[in-house]
């Protein structure tokens, strides 16, 4: 199989692990992981009003933990697509079904989609928007 074949699935598998363990950092509210997901000078959009906006890998972990209100959660990663803009940027589309638990025990499942930018740093992939 040619050398650039192989390279781009496995850019491919990483970026797939990446936004799942996303997922599972999520779940775990593993803050330390997720901002070794993110890019320094990532931007995040938790919603259309821009200041819902986190910048930087911290202000998104610490966005997530301002902002999060769930006892448990679960959230499943599926359909990931991947687009190469060239060797250290690519783009991905990925479904999300999240299921949440609140302090009440009431739930709610959102199904969502998840759309990222990723660049290839020194550290390997890593999301930026």
């Amino acid at each position: 199989m040619d050398a650039s074949i192989l390279e781009r699935l496995s850019d491919e598998r990483e970026i797939s692990w990446l936004l799942v363990e996303y997922c599972r950092a999520l779940d775990c509210m593993d803050l330390k992981a997720i901002s070794k997901i993110f890019s320094d000078d990532c931007i995040v959009e938790f919603g259309p009003n821009e200041r819902l906006n986190s910048r930087g890998r911290h202000e998104v972990a610490n966005s997530l933990e301002r902002m999060w209100r769930w006892v448990r959660t679960s959230h499943h990663l599926s359909n990931i697509q991947i687009r190469f803009e060239d060797p250290d940027r690519a783009f991905s589309i990925s479904y999300v079904l999240a299921w949440h638990e609140r302090a009440d025990k009431t739930t709610a499942t959102i199904y969502g989609q998840y759309s990222d930018e990723l660049v290839r740093e020194s550290v390997g992939w890593q999301i930026a928007k």
